[in-house]
């Protein structure tokens, strides 16, 4: 073939390329819904997962905060290594070998930490944290075939798929295992909240396994239970809000991992005068009844799940369509 055969081969080989990506993105879209402004297409390889956007975060630099961003770094980074870190503000202070770290007696350690309080001027409370490498647990890529799933599973289920998203890629991503306390699924579900929410969970048969079933019942209990609840918590504290603002999702997600009346204690405690993200990341600095540091940590986490998942859409993918749909 000589050069301007090949040059014309390639030309129509992308031209179908673009007309396959973009069928392929107005079959995946076609499906109006009022979550279309939020969803993206995504296609890789010729295949199409529809997405939850996470524009609405560099929007209103929620990206820029630093707590989301040092759970992007330990996401990243291996459980042979840890991070060095302020505990209120999440501010790095080194990043070493985690053997290296444990080497060290305990008085080494203690010395170390007071002489870092010292070394930033903070106060001789102030807590020092060694967090340990992550990216052995959150497995983006094992967890991403299923996000599609769960945004469309949320959408048929009448719920806000942003939820299916944000949970999927922090509760136990992509790895089917069973918590410490006994939660299963790719939704993380306590047996007996399943149960609750109308799946089977006995000694022969236990539903959260089944990707669909964990889905529905997930659904349910935000539905009918989390987004109810926190209308309840912002309404007591006269907040004007609008559900499918980032903060009141933030909330919800809280409610859904630490339960009502925690997220409740610590809200009271703040005492907020408005919503908005000085009132999430004023949780983030609350401790109230059983609402401690890992239910503080968990709106980091998903905020820090969703960057990395944007970051990796806009690097790695062939084409990102927009879902918004035209209605006359």
């Amino acid at each position: 073939l000589n050069s301007t055969t090949v040059k014309t081969l390639e030309t129509m080989r992308i031209l179908i390329s673009l007309s396959l990506a973009g069928t392929i993105a107005f079959t995946a879209c076609s499906q109006t819904s009022s979550y279309d402004h939020e969803k993206i297409d995504v296609i890789k390889d010729n295949n199409s997962s529809v997405l939850m956007d996470a524009a609405m975060l560099y929007q209103d630099k929620w990206s820029e905060l630093a707590q989301p961003q040092f759970w992007k770094k330990i996401m990243r980074l291996s459980p042979d290594s840890c991070i060095i870190n302020v505990a209120s503000t999440r501010q790095i202070i080194a990043i070493t070998s985690f053997a290296q770290w444990r080497s060290q007696t305990e008085e080494q350690k203690e010395r170390y930490k007071d002489s870092i309080k010292l070394a930033y001027n903070l106060d001789t409370t102030e807590r020092i944290y060694v967090t340990t490498g992550k990216n052995d647990f959150y497995r983006f890529s094992d967890v991403y075939p299923s996000l599609s799933k769960g945004v469309e599973a949320f959408e048929r289920y009448n719920v806000d798929p942003w939820y299916a998203q944000a949970i999927l890629l922090i509760e136990s991503p992509g790895q089917l295992k069973k918590s410490s306390a006994g939660a299963y699924g790719a939704f993380q579900l306590m047996p007996a909240v399943a149960r609750n929410q109308g799946l089977i969970v006995n000694k022969t048969v236990d539903e959260r396994k089944d990707f669909d079933r964990s889905a529905y019942a997930a659904s349910r209990l935000i539905r009918t239970i989390c987004i109810p609840e926190v209308r309840k918590i912002v309404q007591k504290h006269q907040l004007s809000y609008n559900e499918q603002d980032l903060w009141f999702r933030l909330l919800v997600l809280h409610v859904y991992h630490a339960g009502a009346l925690n997220v409740a204690a610590a809200v009271d405690k703040i005492a907020p005068k408005k919503g908005g993200q000085e009132l999430i990341t004023a949780l983030w600095q609350t401790t109230a009844a059983n609402f401690g540091n890992n239910s503080q940590n968990y709106t980091q986490l998903a905020l820090a799940s969703q960057l990395i998942l944007h970051e990796l859409v806009h690097e790695n993918s062939d084409y990102v369509h927009a879902c918004m749909t035209n209605k006359e």
